[in-house]
């Protein structure tokens, strides 16, 4: 086939040329003026569209990046807050497992009241190191195998504070640090360190508050063998809307009563 006319319009975008848009014709003189606004129309469209997909093609790997960047980063978050968690445990054998056990007794109960998924996630890694500020505890008196003295005691509660001051500078997507820092608050005011009351408290504190209550009952520690999951849902029960609050007491309640 023999071309006797042909038409080149470049295509072009604030980013420098597209490409060319070529048309062939049999005929000479094919392309009239019309034709040739029209065609140069159409040009314009083409390069609109394309400069359109390539922008969102773009976008999209941006995107793409930003969210593996971002996976990457929570993924390398979530393995330091578990190491951590390790040494805290490693300075402290007698309650070995105590953090992991709670974060799981707190997921449940998370679970049971219908949280999202993602405030349930805070409170798994919260949960993980609640104890953090026990790293500043010395080990004779974690290990004490007798009653601890009003000061030693004194010392023991500055740990929630202690683990916020080491948290409060690292950006979570959760509030971890106020957490851990709320863990030991009871609803009637009478806990530390800030002596909050009811709905001062975050409720991801309040489920902590409970799960390490029910958790540290259940288990031996230096100064005492296990009580039992009886003797922890009644202290529980008991301190129902004074100590704890009633929805998550009743809910963890639930948890173990459906076990049996």
């Amino acid at each position: 086939l023999r071309y006797e006319a042909c038409i080149a319009l470049p295509l072009m975008s604030s980013l420098g040329a597209l490409g060319v848009l070529e048309i062939f014709s049999s005929e000479s003189d094919a392309f009239d003026p019309t034709e040739v606004n029209l065609l140069r129309e159409l040009a314009g469209y083409l390069e609109f569209g394309i400069e359109t997909l390539r922008t969102r093609a773009d976008r999209d790997r941006i995107a793409l990046e930003s969210r593996k960047h971002d996976e990457i980063l929570r993924n390398s978050l979530e393995e330091t807050i578990k190491a951590i968690a390790d040494i805290i445990e490693m300075r402290d054998p007698y309650t070995s497992g105590h953090q992991r056990r709670v974060s799981e007794l707190a997921v449940a109960i998370a679970n049971e009241l219908g949280l999202p998924e993602t405030t349930i996630h805070g409170i798994e890694l919260a949960a993980r190191i609640h104890d953090l500020g026990k790293i500043s505890i010395p080990s004779e008196i974690l290990c004490k195998p007798t009653k601890l003295s009003e000061i030693e005691y004194l010392l023991l509660q500055n740990h929630a504070k202690w683990g916020f001051e080491v948290l409060k500078g690292i950006q979570f997507p959760w509030p971890i640090a106020t957490m851990v820092l709320q863990h030991h608050e009871r609803q009637d005011g009478s806990g530390y360190p800030q002596g909050l009351k009811g709905d001062e408290i975050l409720l991801e504190s309040k489920i902590l508050s409970v799960a390490d209550v029910v958790e540290a009952m259940m288990s031996h520690r230096p100064y005492r063998a296990a009580l039992g999951i009886e003797r922890a849902l009644k202290e529980i029960q008991n301190g129902r809307g004074t100590l704890y609050d009633a929805a998550v007491v009743d809910a963890c309640v639930r948890i173990f009563r459906d076990r049996t």
